[in-house]
C-alpha cells in the first residue's frame, strides 16, 4: 500500500487516482470510498473502461480526461453526476455516448469532450473550423437539453434555440471508406489460367510469340468463309 499512496489522495469528498496507468476501473475504490465521494479523478490512466462506477452512488463529479475510453464506454446509474470530463480520449461517434450519458446522468450540466475526433476542431484536426465545431455544439445540446457548459464554452441562449430547432439535423456522418484492390505484387496467387501464351525469352526481346490455344474454332457459320475460295483451302 505504500507504493500506492504516490497515486491515490482522498480529501474532503474528493478521491484523486492519477497517472496509475491501470487498464481496469480499480475496484477497491469504490469499496473503500465509493459512499464518500463527490468527485472522482481517473485521469492520465490507460482505461478502456468504467465498469465499477456504480459504486459510487453520490458522485458530483466525474474526470475520465487522457485515456484510452472509446465508444462502446457506458455508465451506471449516477444521479447526481453535474460534472463530466472526456477530454483526450479516443471516442469518434457522439450518438452513443450521448444517449447512454442521457440515461445515465440526468442532471449532467458540464460535458467536456476536447482531443476526440467526435468534438471537431483544429485540436483534431486542422480540416475542421468554427462551423464544423458549432454544429457540433447544437447536435449535442439536442441530446442534452440541461447543459449550461460544453467544453470550455457556457452554452448561450442562442445556442439553446437553435439545438431545439435544427440541432437534430446536425449528426457528423462519417464517409464509407472504399476499399481499393492493390496492385498485384510478387506475393499475389498465381492464376490458373492465362489468356497469354507462355513465354520462354527475355523479356526485352521484341520478337512475336506463338502458343497453343485451348480453344479451337472452327467457323463453320462465320460470315468470313463466303470469301475463301475451295482452291485456298
Amino acid at each position: 500500500m505504500a507504493g500506492l499512496q504516490l497515486y491515490l489522495f482522498f480529501s474532503f469528498g474528493q478521491v484523486s487516482y492519477i497517472g496509475k496507468d491501470c487498464t481496469e476501473f480499480p475496484g477497491f475504490l469504490a469499496r473503500k470510498y465509493g459512499r464518500l465521494a463527490k468527485r472522482l479523478d481517473l485521469s492520465f490512466n490507460l482505461l478502456r473502461c468504467v465498469d465499477g462506477l456504480e459504486g459510487f452512488d453520490s458522485l458530483e463529479e466525474l474526470i475520465l480526461d487522457n485515456n484510452q475510453l472509446g465508444n462502446q464506454i457506458s455508465f451506471p446509474p449516477l444521479p447526481h453526476l453535474h460534472t463530466l470530463t472526456l477530454n483526450k480520449n479516443q471516442l469518434t461517434e457522439l450518438d452513443p455516448l450521448l444517449d447512454r450519458l442521457a440515461s445515465a446522468a440526468p442532471a449532467l450540466e458540464y460535458l467536456s469532450l476536447l482531443g476526440n475526433q467526435a468534438c471537431p476542431n483544429e485540436l483534431v484536426s486542422m480540416e475542421k473550423d468554427e462551423d464544423d465545431y458549432q454544429r457540433y455544439r447544437y447536435f449535442v445540446l439536442n441530446k442534452l437539453p440541461n447543459l449550461k457548459f460544453l467544453d470550455a464554452r457556457k452554452v448561450t441562449r442562442k445556442e439553446r434555440q437553435e439545438a431545439i430547432s435544427r440541432g437534430a439535423f446536425m449528426r457528423v456522418v462519417k464517409p464509407k471508406e472504399i476499399t481499393v484492390p492493390s496492385t498485384p505484387d510478387s506475393n499475389s496467387p498465381v492464376l490458373p489460367y492465362s489468356p497469354l501464351p507462355p513465354v520462354s525469352r527475355d523479356p526485352t526481346n521484341h520478337r512475336g510469340v506463338a502458343g497453343k490455344c485451348r480453344y479451337v474454332y472452327y467457323g463453320k457459320h462465320s460470315e468470313g468463309n463466303r470469301f475463301i475460295r475451295d482452291d485456298q483451302l
